[in-house]
């Protein structure tokens, strides 16, 4: 089994073979430069450096969301053309659960957490085995704390929590946790793990998983309500 692994839902931009149980080459930047330009160079570089042709993929598994709009079309679209294009089968693998990954060793709750301006954040709460304790959501960070005040030990990980530090201090206390820099941003080098045992679906039929509107498709469909 050779999985092929693409990650363009936010700044980082990373792909990843996954062979027989094993990582087997990976390739990481978290630069906010154009997806859309690198990541087939990116993929025939990877590919090429391992020694593995399309025709030897048997899946791939793409970072589904949440996060960037145009990032995860971007991801999405060369996943879904690849898959259609081989005939293999396409698996979504949460954005959150991804980066929740990073805190495998940890003991406690992990809790991903994407800025989503406003005050809000895209957000999941995983035990450190990877296992979804709720379901990832688009909620105020306030709201998010909430659900973890009455829990033991949370690991926070992601790069816009600097913004809720102070709400996390006074909430939280000393039982919460935050990341290292160095552990907040996703490694494409999981999804071939958290896809191995996974059937996934036809190309065809797959979409991302946004949790919220564009701001702009969200003030068309509140202009034109009762129509």
């Amino acid at each position: 089994m050779i999985i092929l692994g693409i990650d363009t839902s936010n700044d980082t931009l990373g792909v990843s073979l996954w062979r027989d149980n094993k990582v087997i080459g990976e390739l990481v930047t978290n630069l906010k430069k154009n997806h859309s330009i690198r990541l087939l160079p990116a993929i025939a570089e990877l590919m090429k450096e391992c020694d593995v042709t399309p025709q030897e993929l048997t899946k791939i598994a793409v970072a589904e969301g949440p996060g960037s709009y145009t990032g995860l079309r971007i991801g999405v679209t060369v996943a879904k053309t690849m898959a259609w294009d081989l005939q293999i089968p396409l698996v979504g693998v949460s954005s959150l659960a991804l980066m929740a990954q990073n805190g495998r060793f940890f003991d406690g709750l992990v809790v991903p957490v994407m800025d989503a301006r406003r005050g809000n954040v895209y957000a999941g709460i995983y035990t450190a085995e990877g296992e979804s304790v709720e379901v990832d959501q688009h909620l105020a960070f306030t709201d998010l704390l909430t659900k973890l005040e009455e829990k033991s030990k949370i690991l926070f990980i992601g790069d816009g929590l600097a913004n809720f530090e102070a709400d996390i201090a006074a909430t939280i206390g000393t039982r919460a946790t935050i990341a290292d820099a160095t552990l907040c941003y996703p490694r494409p080098a999981f999804l071939g793990e958290l896809a191995k045992t996974k059937d996934g679906i036809p190309a065809h039929t797959f979409v991302p998983t946004y949790l919220k509107l564009a701001e702009a498709e969200s003030k068309w469909l509140e202009a034109n309500k009762h129509e």
